[in-house]
């Protein structure tokens, strides 16, 4: 198996899959309607800035995860940023590492560009960012649901 990070600023054909996802994993039960979720994907994909930034790993040249660098992710956390957001892989594609290898691919991304700290928010994959590194901040009620609030510190 041969792997490859790529972003969807240099593969916007990649967006409206990784809209598709995200819509499919965390916002399906929202407000969002799939084109317009699309259409924000779409729309970072062609950002001229660092943020949002959309890696998506390839698999023998197949799309099978993806994970974002975001300004703010977190409505009632606006004094947070910038946040790990998005991590997904695809069913097929679980149990191999490939979250590790999109998490480490933001990190980087991130500590390129002088960051210091990363945020994420998880209802479900706590044990995994623990693993590799991640700390457990709080934990809080959004929505109806638990989550916790993580953080990252990167290394200069």
């Amino acid at each position: 198996m041969r792997h490859a990070i790529v972003t969807t600023a240099e593969r916007p054909d990649l967006a409206p899959l990784t809209g598709r996802w995200r819509w499919e994993a965390f916002r399906q039960e929202e407000d969002d309607s799939l084109a317009e979720m699309m259409a924000a994907q779409a729309a970072g994909a062609a950002g001229p800035g660092p943020m949002p930034r959309t890696f998506v790993l390839l698999d023998d040249d197949e799309p099978v995860g993806m994970a974002s660098l975001v300004a703010h992710d977190l409505d009632p956390r606006p004094d947070l940023t910038p946040w790990l957001a998005g991590v997904f892989v695809a069913p097929q594609a679980r149990g191999r590492g490939h979250a590790v290898r999109l998490v480490a691919a933001v990190e980087a991304d991130a500590a390129a560009l002088g960051i210091a700290t990363l945020w994420l928010y998880t209802r479900s994959a706590e044990a995994l960012y623990a693993r590799i590194g991640w700390r457990n901040v709080e934990t809080f009620a959004y929505r109806g649901r638990m989550y916790a609030l993580m953080r990252r510190d990167l290394s200069a």
